[in-house]
C-alpha cells in the first residue's frame, strides 16, 4: 500500500492511506542506510495487524527541510503579524529565498488585518511577483481566499512564534486542532506551544504541516551552493541579473550592473535589495568545504 506520513512520533510513523491511519514501525534497513522517514513522506507501507503496519520504503522526494525536518513541501506560507511582532522583510526575504532553493512556493501571509492597514506590505511583495494575502485568524477575513490557496497542495506555516500560525490553522480546519499560546507582552513573542511535527489533513484537498518557529530555518543558510545561487533565488531579480556589464557581478555595488539600476528606477524594491545585501554580507565569507551536506537523507 502507499501513503503519506502525517506524523512521527517515538519510532512510530502515522501513516495515512485512503482516509484511514496506520500506526507503522520502519523496518530495521532504514537504520542501516542512514535515511529515516519524515512527516510527509510518501511510502510503501504493509499492514500486519488491523490498523497497525511496517513502513517498507520511501517514495522519491519532491524536497527535504532539515530543520524541522520535513519532505515534500509544495508550498510555505510565511506569516507575519501587525505587532507583537511587527513584519520584518529581511526575515520574510530569507525564508523566501531558502524556500525557492528547496523548491518550494513562497506565499506571503499578513495576519491581525483587524489591527492595522498591511496596504504597503501587500504592495511591496505583489510587486515582487509573490503572492500575499491579507487576513484575520481572529474575523475570517481573507480564510477563504487562502483554502483555496492550500487546495491539493502539501504546504506549511512558518513564522514567528505570536504572529497567529495556530490561530490561523484553527480557523481554517474550523476547531482547535492545534493548540494555541498567549502572547508575552515582556518577550513580545507567543510561548511555543508545538511539540512535534504534524501534518494535518485538509477537508477540501491536500494536507498542512504544523512546523516550529521560523528560527528553526536560520542555520539552512550555511551552504554554499545557496552562497552561489543567492541572486537567483530573489525570483523579482531574474530578468536583471544576467544584464550586467561583468559575468562576476555580485549585484551589490559594481557600476553597470542591471540589479542596482532597477532597484533605482523602482522596478526592483528597495527593501527586498537590502535584504539581498544583508543575506550576501552573512555568506561571503563561506568557503565551499564548510558547506552543510543538504542530500535527501
Amino acid at each position: 500500500m502507499v501513503g503519506i506520513i502525517i506524523k512521527a512520533l517515538s519510532g512510530f510513523y502515522y501513516v495515512e492511506s485512503d482516509n484511514v491511519i496506520y500506526e507503522c514501525k520502519a523496518r530495521g534497513s532504514f537504520r542501516k542506510s542512514g535515511v529515516s522517514p519524515l512527516v510527509g513522506d510518501r511510502v510503501e507501507f504493509e499492514i500486519t495487524d488491523g490498523a497497525k503496519g511496517v513502513v517498507n520504503s520511501i517514495l522519491d522526494r519532491k524536497n527535504v527541510l532539515l530543520r524541522p525536518n520535513v519532505a515534500n513541501i509544495d508550498k510555505l506560507f510565511i506569516v507575519s503579524s501587525f505587532q507583537t511582532p511587527a513584519p520584518n522583510s529581511f526575515i520574510i526575504d530569507k525564508i523566501s529565498a531558502i524556500a525557492v532553493y528547496n523548491n518550494i512556493e513562497p506565499i506571503i501571509v499578513f495576519n491581525k488585518c483587524d489591527m492595522g492597514d498591511f496596504s504597503d506590505w501587500l504592495k511591496i511583495y505583489k510587486n515582487s511577483g509573490f503572492k500575499a494575502f491579507v487576513v484575520s485568524a481572529q474575523t475570517g477575513e481573507g480564510i477563504d481566499e487562502l483554502k483555496a490557496e492550500l487546495k491539493d497542495s502539501t504546504s506549511a506555516f512558518t513564522g514567528n512564534s505570536g504572529v497567529g500560525k495556530s490561530s490561523i490553522l484553527n480557523r481554517l480546519f474550523g476547531e482547535s486542532v492545534i493548540k494555541t499560546g498567549e502572547v508575552s507582552e515582556h518577550l513580545g513573542r507567543g510561548r511555543h506551544t508545538t511539540r512535534h511535527i504534524e501534518a494535518y489533513t485538509l477537508s477540501f484537498g491536500g494536507y498542512v504541516v504544523d512546523t516550529p518557529g521560523f528560527s528553526a530555518f536560520e542555520t539552512q543558510t550555511n551552504d554554499y551552493r545557496f552562497k552561489e545561487l543567492l541572486p537567483e533565488l530573489f525570483p523579482d531579480f531574474k530578468d536583471n541579473i544576467y544584464n550586467c556589464r561583468f559575468t562576476s557581478c555580485t549585484h551589490t555595488k559594481e557600476s553597470g550592473c542591471a540589479v542596482i539600476e532597477a532597484v533605482e528606477k523602482g522596478e526592483i524594491e528597495k527593501t527586498r535589495f537590502e535584504s539581498y545585501l544583508q543575506l550576501f554580507d552573512e555568506l561571503k565569507d563561506l568557503k565551499p568545504w564548510e558547506a552543510v551536506n543538504r542530500k535527501n537523507k
